[in-house]
């Protein structure tokens, strides 16, 4: 049991399957990930949890790219690391409040770094597809906007993700593909009216699973009955 795992307490169910709160508890973002093959066994797990994702009406407004070839693969990650690039200078903080926060980012820094430069090395990649639709209805007052499209999306995609860290596979959600999307859409021929939202590499991760480091703990963002009015758990 990690670290995290024991701040959190024993989760595991009597046969030492993975309980669902500990699932939850300690699945974080793996960006170190071997080239052992996943099996067809494993995808498919992964994305028949996806679509049981909650959606608005059950509409499911995605698609699942699953990209295995070697060549695309490589041909996906030099776009990103292209991306990466241009976007790693952007973000790059200039000072830190403190050290503990400065090492933090470093730490998290490094891992991305090592996910630019070997994404290709991840046996598969999954990429998350939604149509361009406007889900605004309207009726004699007007429009009525109740939210987008993509909130019927990333439910699909945590459950992905959690279904993943039950297999004991690793992946987390990039999006710097995004800045090259059109060369993205030309290369593996998705139509354009399809946004690519993410692009995840699954696969076994190096690192070990536990309780993220969060710098904003629940009591600090949660309000109760009125906003700013905070509780102490």
């Amino acid at each position: 049991m990690t670290e995290g795992n024991q701040a959190m307490g024993d989760q595991t169910g009597p046969d030492g399957e993975l309980g669902l709160l500990e699932g939850l508890m300690t699945t974080r973002a793996m960006r170190r990930l071997t080239d052992e093959p996943v099996s067809d066994e494993d995808l498919w797990t992964c994305l028949r949890a996806a679509v049981q994702a909650p959606s608005g009406g059950n509409i499911q407004p995605y698609q699942f790219l699953v990209v295995r070839d070697p060549d695309l693969r490589l041909a996906l990650a030099g776009i990103y690391r292209r991306g990466w690039a241009r976007y790693e200078p952007a973000i790059a903080p200039t000072e830190f409040p403190n050290d503990k926060v400065r090492e933090g980012w470093e730490r998290n820094n490094r891992a991305t770094v090592h996910l630019a430069e070997n994404l290709e090395h991840a046996p598969v990649h999954v990429l998350v597809l939604m149509p361009s639709i406007d889900m605004t209805v309207h009726d004699d007052e007007g429009p009525m906007p109740v939210g987008p499209t993509h909130a019927s999306v990333y439910p699909a995609v945590q459950n992905l993700i959690l279904a993943a860290r039950s297999l004991g596979l690793g992946t987390t959600i990039t999006t710097l593909h995004r800045i090259y999307e059109d060369e993205v859409r030309d290369l593996l021929g998705i139509p354009e009216r399809y946004e690519v939202l993410a692009l995840m590499p699954l696969g076994h991760p190096t690192g070990k699973w536990g309780v993220a480091p969060r710098y904003r703990g629940a009591e600090k963002i949660t309000s109760w009955d009125r906003f700013g009015e905070k509780r102490t758990p």
